[in-house]
């Protein structure tokens, strides 16, 4: 059982129709950036829980979670449509291995993410320690359309404090967009576009990768990525491939 305790909705942004950001306010344990919690809400005399990913960095008082209404899921057209004021719970202790402590050291950390996933790396992205360890970040979000590419004005900041550090690539799949790679992430690492994109390789030598998202892009990317010569990351045998399945 989780250890809940109540959390107040300070703001709902909803992105589009399907897409929103929960920004809450509650007195959880220490966290480190790339964990995740569990949001719940009692339906029908059943606690009903998900667990999300933390978007704000751990020095933040509050907890932001981004997250995409499901049509036909119990728990995200509540919390979906959730005001000011309300109440949902969290849960007090925060989860995961998802963090750049368990990364070992490189030259080039390459974040992918599709849809919500992003929010993980925006939590890194927003402490000062990745900024010291690698040289070069190149952040990655895949998504369907234009539209679902959230977080604009955050990664733009980033983008302004960290320019000589920070390679930012959207990719949006299903129309064709400015600043865009069509396509998917795997296809766009075998063929190479990717690295001419963004003029760096992606090897062993040099290269640190965290995937996260829809699970079938992790596993089609790590597959690419080891045909490259990268090999999963374990605690016994540190390797360059560090991944998160999102559902």
């Amino acid at each position: 059982m989780a250890d809940w305790i109540p959390a107040e909705v300070i703001k709902n942004r909803h992105w589009n129709k399907d897409l929103f950001s929960l920004t809450l306010r509650a007195n959880i344990e220490p966290f480190k950036a790339g964990q995740f919690t569990k949001l719940g809400l009692e339906i029908d005399g059943k606690m009903i829980q998900r667990a999300y990913s933390f978007v704000n960095p751990p020095s933040d008082n509050n907890l932001e979670i981004y997250a995409t209404r499901v049509a036909d899921g119990l728990l995200s057209p509540r919390l979906h449509r959730l005001e000011e004021g309300d109440t949902v719970y969290v849960s007090a202790r925060a989860s995961g291995y998802f963090t750049l402590d368990e990364v070992p050291n490189g030259e080039h950390l390459w974040l992918l993410a599709t849809g919500t996933a992003i929010g993980p790396y925006l939590s890194m992205l927003r402490e000062k320690a990745p900024w010291q360890r690698f040289r070069k970040i190149i952040l990655i979000h895949a998504v369907r359309y234009a539209a679902d590419l959230s977080y604009q004005a955050e990664i733009n900041a980033l983008q302004e404090q960290y320019a000589e550090q920070l390679i930012v690539q959207p990719f949006v799949s299903r129309e064709p967009a400015p600043l865009s790679l069509p396509g998917r992430i795997p296809q766009a690492i075998e063929d190479g576009m990717l690295e001419r994109r963004v003029g760096l390789p992606l090897n062993a030598e040099q290269s640190q990768v965290l995937l996260c998202g829809n699970p079938q892009m992790v596993r089609d990317t790590k597959a690419a990525l080891e045909a490259k010569g990268l090999t999963k990351n374990l605690r016994r045998a540190p390797g360059q491939i560090t991944m998160e399945h999102y559902w």
